[in-house]
């Protein structure tokens, strides 16, 4: 017989009838809504504690809860808060991206020499991070008047190369005649020396760090950190004042935003010439003042 009575009604979801799903929105500043319980319509200001702030066209703020009921251009809504920014990836001083913590690496053959302790200092505060991801060793000369013998001693190669940062390579100084001699030397080619054109590394931290306009002028008849200390009113009697003096200094600098470029520069050549895998490797040799690197 026919079905008499049609279809059952109960079949399929009888709940649903013929509701459309809402739409969701993404909360942002700028979004205008209308709060569907008052009709007050307004783009978003802010949020605060669970509810918008709303502006209306005349200038009027408002604050609802964000659970009430939202229009979007006549249309209900599901509001939803913004997915959290990423977090910004660690800097290190140098200004490259943090490495994950990892155990030390072993130590390469290749050394970065710098000519004192305060030098080495420098480095260790803005590159340290980096060179020891790197595995590479900073060690201090105690001057650079002794650095032919150091190289001949240290007899370097291309899997085992020298990087060199002087103070004052300028052309006709003796750091300058001293970095010649070494390029021309047995080991030039895995030799690099580089330097920055001032007198002492103190000098290549930016002096707006100390609050100064610029470094005091020393005349060359007097020790250059003596006179500087004496011009800015700070006690010297010997390498121990000179130290404390070092270490003011090196208190103000936080990353390579307070050094100048003519160091920068010079300290990621090289970084670079002793981390680069040997077939990337040139024969570099060095002599007189070396332009730093752009970037």
């Amino acid at each position: 017989m026919p079905e008499r009575y049609g279809s059952d009604v109960l079949a399929g979801d009888w709940r649903s009838g013929d509701r459309k799903a809402i739409r969701s929105v993404v909360l942002e500043t700028g979004l205008v809504l209308e709060h569907a319980a008052s009709a007050f319509c307004g783009a978003v200001l802010g949020l605060e504690r669970g509810h918008l702030r709303l502006e209306d066209r005349r200038g009027g703020v408002r604050l609802f809860p964000l659970s009430d009921g939202w229009l979007v251009d006549g249309e209900a809504v599901t509001l939803i808060r913004p997915a959290p920014a990423a977090a910004p990836p660690r800097r290190t001083p140098s200004g490259s991206v943090a490495a994950p913590a990892t155990r030390a690496r072993v130590a390469r053959g290749s050394r970065i020499l710098v000519e004192g302790r305060h030098d080495a200092e420098l480095v260790e505060r803005i590159w340290g991070d980096d060179l020891r991801v790197e595995g590479v060793v900073v060690e201090y000369l105690d001057g650079v008047d002794h650095l032919d013998a150091v190289v001949r001693a240290f007899a370097p190669d291309r899997a085992q190369r020298l990087g060199v940062l002087v103070d004052h390579l300028v052309p006709g100084s003796k750091e300058s005649r001293i970095a010649d001699a070494v390029a021309a030397g047995p080991y030039g080619g895995a030799v690099l020396v580089v330097g920055h054109p001032y007198v002492d590394v103190w000098a290549a931290v930016r002096p707006a760090r100390l609050g100064l306009e610029r470094w005091p002028e020393v005349p060359r008849s007097v020790e250059w950190k003596a006179g500087v200390c004496a011009a800015l009113g700070w006690p010297y009697a010997g390498p121990a004042d000179a130290a404390r003096a070092w270490q003011r200094i090196l208190g103000q600098v936080r990353g390579y935003q307070d050094l100048e470029p003519a160091l920068l520069g010079q300290v990621e050549r090289l970084i670079d010439f002793v981390t680069a895998p040997p077939a990337e490797r040139s024969a570099t040799r060095s002599g007189g003042a070396v332009p730093p690197r752009a970037g």
